[in-house]
């Protein structure tokens, strides 16, 4: 019984130390990628801060009757842009955003409003297949390493649908760095375009009011683009054509700066979530190994006690057996079998 307990507990060691092993490649893998991640992002964002400053200049100047800038007071089609990983093993990384998108979604639709989902990462559209929630437009295979390029396909469906008329606001939900350790879960509005002048006694990261809408039931607030402080050391700024063609040119190369920085902060997210989440695990299977090693030298020493004393029993038997002889008495056959 021993034996067989050894046996099965050596396999169960090999087994886990072989996990061991993947969680551990994971980990540094990972971990190689959240510096590269980290790096993409430092490199787009003269770009995005800079056409960022533009469609501000602009926004500033047009009239504020137009439907590309604002909040919507009360929006009846809403669009959700949901970015998660094609990925697991990276913690609560995607349950998170998608838990975040359902509350969102269930909030909006108590006030009356119509969303529609679509979804970067295969794990946004196997969760929402599961609970029955329609999925619009599905991209996979960005979520690794984005590029620009992947940032331009989904703009191109998230403009349309806007300069269209077919919704009335756009919001993207994703995980945000807020440095290598820390991330969080974030709604904000991407189109209409949220401006805002900047105030001194607000944090740079602070949101502005927005109007009672799913994401404001939700807790969420929309992110406004700021204006440089030293605006006014830039010079005039002359538009041509008008304001409104002007804008309608602007902003879906805004739409797709900020959705190429929202889709490098979800992979650099997604990288430090699994590289924590594989030192979790390779942490655990190291105190599961101490354990079982633990048990299995017990079920071992035990075994080996049983046998010690199996042979002391015999030679002490076989030794009493020599020194007495004579005692050895053998049974004598009956009449019954005699005959």
């Amino acid at each position: 019984m021993a034996g067989g307990q050894e046996r099965i507990l050596r396999r169960r060691i090999r087994s886990i130390e072989a996990t061991k092993k993947i969680t551990r490649s994971f980990e540094l893998i990972a971990a190689s990628q959240i510096s590269r991640a980290q790096g993409r992002i430092a490199g787009s964002r003269p770009y995005v801060k800079a056409i960022s400053a533009i469609l501000a200049e602009t926004a500033r100047e047009a009239s504020g009757a137009t439907r590309l800038l604002g909040v919507p007071e009360s929006p009846q089609n809403v669009l959700v842009l949901v970015i998660v990983a094609d990925r697991g093993l990276a913690g609560a990384y995607n349950s998170s955003v998608l838990r975040a998108t359902e509350r969102l979604i269930r909030s909006g639709s108590a006030l009356g409003e119509n969303y529609r989902v679509i979804a970067v990462g295969k794990k946004a559209q196997a969760y929402f297949r599961f609970r029955h929630q329609p999925v619009a437009n599905q991209f996979v295979g960005m979520s690794d390493r984005p590029r620009f390029e992947d940032a331009r396909r989904v703009a191109a469906v998230v403009v349309a649908r806007f300069l269209s008329g077919e919704v009335d606001l756009v919001q993207i939900v994703s995980t945000r760095v807020r440095s290598a350790s820390s991330q969080f879960v974030e709604i904000r509005q991407l189109l209409p375009v949220v401006a805002a002048e900047p105030q001194a006694d607000r944090p740079p990261s602070a949101p502005s009011g927005q109007a009672a809408s799913g994401a404001a039931a939700a807790g969420y607030e929309p992110e406004p683009f700021e204006v440089s402080a030293d605006r006014h050391q830039m010079g005039f700024f002359e538009f041509e054509p008008d304001l409104e063609r002007l804008l309608a040119a602007l902003i879906p190369q805004y739409t797709e700066a900020a959705i190429y920085a929202a889709l490098l902060e979800a992979s650099a997210a997604e990288h430090a979530a699994r590289q924590r989440a594989m030192s979790a695990a390779t942490e655990n299977a190291e105190e599961l190994l101490k354990t079982l090693t633990r048990v299995m030298n017990r079920a071992r020493q035990d075994t080996i006690t049983t046998e010690i004393m199996e042979i002391v029993g015999g030679s002490e038997a076989l030794r009493s057996a020599a020194s007495h002889p004579h005692e050895l008495t053998y049974p004598q056959a009956t009449e019954e079998q005699t005959v």
